[in-house]
């Protein structure tokens, strides 16, 4: 008999890769998973994809289908919009690249979170969302996510402006609104929520654990990596929470148990994971291909731009350091 009669699927994971911030490593998961027999499992580290060939390799090594995707970031206005408001009101978003473009637009978006949209955090903006969404599964997200933070804010409008949005967005059937049984008064107050605006707006649910830890003993040490993210140690009373030891990977059977009011939320991550069709192509090279308009060679181009990016850090390092030594 199935210890997974649901077919529950894990689909909000932080692994080593969101670092000092989550507290799984890839193979104590994909262990954990095939222990507990679920048939997939996904990996969404926060703003970050530097761990998805890791996964995806001992995931399939170990028979377990990997689901594609990251929490990204998200800008209140635009992602070149840099200020403290601009950090502070930014939420989170969970995308799951549902097939081989999805898997493309989800590295465009999270390429230029970094390179574009840096302020504090990686952060993409909707406008960028509008132009890489094809192939892509939408989750709400934690109580940091666009819509639940409306709700915190009694702002109903709004966050009903906000789903429409994103399943307008998405398209039919891609976008899930994310419901946790995490032990937080917030989450209560949200879920209810969440379970009215499904019926209201025909929007899905999906169940989900925000696992940061794979055993619910690992809380303290969990807590100890927040405090070298922030600065902070143990003994501050201000320092940074998640809550009560409940976002570590759990059974299917404490999910099942939590979310027995709403098995369509456990039945949809099986449907969702089903959905996700990505494979990584490890046969075939892919070299950059220069487009040479004069007489020069590939190596005398290369040169050029070594010597040119050289001379564009050198600048920057002259600022900080106007007593460089550039012999060396």
């Amino acid at each position: 008999m199935s210890i997974n009669p649901s077919g529950f699927v894990h689909l909000h994971v932080h692994t080593e890769y969101s670092l000092l911030d989550g507290a799984i490593r890839i193979r104590d998961l994909l262990a954990r998973a095939k222990e507990y027999d679920m048939p997939a499992v996904a990996i969404t580290d926060h703003g970050t994809m530097f761990g998805v060939v890791d996964f995806y390799q001992q995931a399939c090594n170990a028979g377990i289908k990997p689901v594609i995707g990251c929490e990204c970031y998200v800008a209140p206005r635009s992602r070149h919009d840099k200020t403290q408001a601009d950090h502070r009101e930014m939420t989170h978003l969970v995308l799951l690249a549902r097939n081989q473009t999805g898997y493309k637009n989800l590295c465009k978006l999270a390429t230029a979170a970094s390179v574009e949209g840096f302020y504090h955090k990686p952060r993409i903006d909707k406008q960028l969302l509008k132009e890489h969404a094809e192939g892509l599964i939408g989750l709400s997200a934690c109580i940091k996510g666009e819509i639940p933070m409306q709700i915190l804010q009694g702002r109903q409008d709004l966050a009903d402006e906000a789903a429409a949005f994103y399943a307008d967005l998405f398209g039919p059937d891609n976008f899930y609104l994310e419901i946790q049984q995490n032990g937080m008064d917030d989450q209560v107050m949200v879920n209810q929520a969440l379970i009215d605006m499904s019926q209201r707006l025909s929007i899905p649910l999906v169940a989900t654990n925000d696992c940061h830890y794979l055993d619910a003993g690992d809380e303290r040490a969990h807590e100890v990596l927040l405090c070298i993210q922030t600065g902070k140690t143990m003994d501050d009373a201000d320092r940074m929470r998640f809550g009560n030891g409940e976002l570590y990977f759990k059974s299917p059977e404490d999910m099942e148990k939590s979310f027995s009011h709403c098995p369509e939320a456990l039945s949809n991550t099986r449907q969702i994971a089903d959905r996700c069709h990505v494979e990584f192509d490890f046969n075939t090279h892919h070299f950059p291909n220069f487009n040479l308009t004069d007489d020069r060679s590939e190596a005398e181009l290369f040169e050029e731009k070594v010597r040119r990016g050289y001379a564009a850090r050198m600048e920057k390092i002259r600022e900080k350091n106007p007593d460089v030594d550039e012999s060396v």
